[in-house]
């Protein structure tokens, strides 16, 4: 199947946005040394003096720009395509690391590095094209379909289940619930981005999809969604180590949006057996570079933590939570710069 205008509009987007969003986060980490350096006071300790350096803004600024490319990206690429690409946001940031900030990027990290190059090539080649999108009421009719509401109920309830239940119980101490709760959220955050970003552009096409209710239904549930998501997120973080958190949660938020997108927007409808193999298997390889890469650049940051401050706590408590003290010493974007993947 040919790779579409849209697609390739959609691709270049996705892409701009790994770039703009990886590359913000090492900006925004300089500009919060330089402002360390000049005040005395680290933000992680509770110092703002961050707020006053132009470089963290320009950080600031580019993160928002690439956040918009991957919003508009979704209007005119399916998720099966446009998702799996917010890897590639890693491999710009450790990158860029290892050149502007001196963090060293090793044989596994370079490993884990092409293999999502590899992965995304593979899924940008075998990419189904979707059909054309004239309104807001055609996304509602298939956010309606049984199979697809069939799907919503089944997060809602595991949701439900797992913020009432799990949660008080062994939210803190299994990794699974808190990031459960963002992944299934997440999937349905990301299908209604795609269906406001669709009428915005149908809208600026000429086509006005905002007198409809359908699109400010939609609105709504991209807010709850992503509010409920960056809530949890930040629990997960604050609760478990950062090399857990993220490739546990890149793994089930893109799969589980995959899968709904799948079922709403009928991606695979028309394709032949064997590329939807190629994708899978494409999906797999990103996700299995995902882990590497994550794995290394925390083993060589805990490293480094350890030649300096061996004499700290202990170093595990058998939840994924070693070297918590380490935690404590790390700049917030180096937290938060897990946080978006995916949002996207």
């Amino acid at each position: 199947m040919g790779f579409s205008q849209d697609n390739l509009k959609g691709f270049v987007l996705a892409l701009s946005s790994s770039a703009f969003i990886g590359a913000s986060f090492i900006i925004k980490k300089k500009g919060l040394r330089r402002a360390a350096a000049a005040s005395g006071v680290r933000a992680g300790v509770g110092g703002f003096s961050y707020l006053l350096e132009p470089l963290w803004w320009l950080g600031m600024i580019t993160m928002i720009v690439g956040e918009v490319a991957n919003f508009v990206a979704y209007a005119f690429a399916p998720a099966v395509l446009v998702t799996p690409l917010g890897a590639l946001s890693i491999i710009v940031s450790a990158v860029l690391a290892h050149f502007i900030l001196n963090e060293k990027l090793h044989q596994l990290g370079i490993l884990g590095c092409v293999m999502c190059i590899a992965g995304s090539i593979v899924i940008v080649i075998h990419a189904p094209q979707e059909s054309p999108i004239t309104s807001v009421q055609e996304i509602w009719s298939m956010a309606t379909q049984p199979a697809f509401l069939l799907y919503v109920g089944s997060v809602i309830v595991l949701v439900f289940i797992m913020i009432f239940h799990f949660a008080p119980q062994c939210g803190h101490s299994n990794v699974l619930v808190f990031t459960g709760i963002c992944s299934f959220m997440g999937s349905l955050s990301v299908m209604s981005v795609k269906a406001v970003g669709t009428a915005l552009k149908l809208t600026f096409e000429g086509n006005n999809q905002l007198l409809y209710p359908e699109t400010w239904f939609f609105v709504f549930i991209v807010a709850t969604c992503v509010i409920t998501q960056m809530n949890y997120l930040n629990k997960a973080l604050d609760t478990f180590n950062t090399a857990v958190v993220s490739p546990i949660y890149y793994v089930m938020f893109t799969s589980l949006t995959i899968l709904a997108s799948v079922i709403m927007f009928k991606d695979w409808d028309g394709q032949n057996v064997g590329s939807i193999i190629s994708e899978i298997c494409g999906f797999i390889v990103v996700l299995s570079g995902t882990i590497v890469l994550h794995t290394t650049r925390e083993f060589e940051r805990s490293s480094s933590f350890r030649g300096s401050y061996a004499s700290l706590s202990p170093r595990c408590n058998g939840n994924g939570e070693f070297m918590k003290h380490e935690e404590e010493n790390l700049l917030p974007d180096e937290a938060v710069f897990f946080q978006r993947q995916e949002m996207h």
